[in-house]
């Protein structure tokens, strides 16, 4: 049965990534996978650690609205991804569902609309965190500032979208 499964998983798998996110399933069936999603931190300041305990070795302190993408859920704790590629485990009851993009450029024009001819309307320095509300237009995210103003920017410039 498992090399039936096993077979099947072959044929479906089209990445490196799913291929290691199907083991890791297969091997550990206890454990519950988050959707692949991007999360917010939702507090001032949160401990990251490097495993879903708090006796686990603390690595940073995040900020809030930091975009992560959610890897693997158990029992509370979610691991998670920032937008270096650093791996760490964060308490479920600090993310919120609310999504923030981060500048991963040095400067970033911000447009009217999805469109670099349309009027800019701010820029954003390498390391600001943008509340994301779509990315309904190819290549391009619809963002907020903290301070009120949306506007449009390009997709490859942001990380969490």
């Amino acid at each position: 049965m498992k090399e039936k499964l096993l077979l099947m998983a072959e044929r479906l798998v089209t990445s490196e990534t799913s291929a290691l996110l199907l083991v890791l399933f297969l091997i550990l069936p206890g454990q519950s996978f988050a959707d692949l999603q991007f999360l917010s931190i939702t507090e001032k300041a949160v401990v990251m650690y490097d495993a879903p305990s708090l006796r686990a070795e603390k690595l940073y302190v995040a900020s809030i609205h930091l975009p992560v993408e959610a890897i693997v859920n158990v029992e509370g704790w979610i691991k998670v991804r920032d937008s270096s590629g650093s791996l760490s485990w964060v308490e479920n009851k600090y993310l919120s569902s609310q999504r923030f993009v981060i500048v991963i450029v040095s400067l970033v024009d911000v447009f009217e609309m999805a469109d670099e001819g349309s009027p800019q309307i701010f820029q954003a320095q390498e390391g600001v965190v943008l509340e994301w509300l779509d990315s309904d237009t190819p290549g391009w995210t619809k963002v907020r500032h903290r301070d009120g103003q949306i506007g449009y920017v390009r997709v490859s410039q942001v990380w969490g979208s």
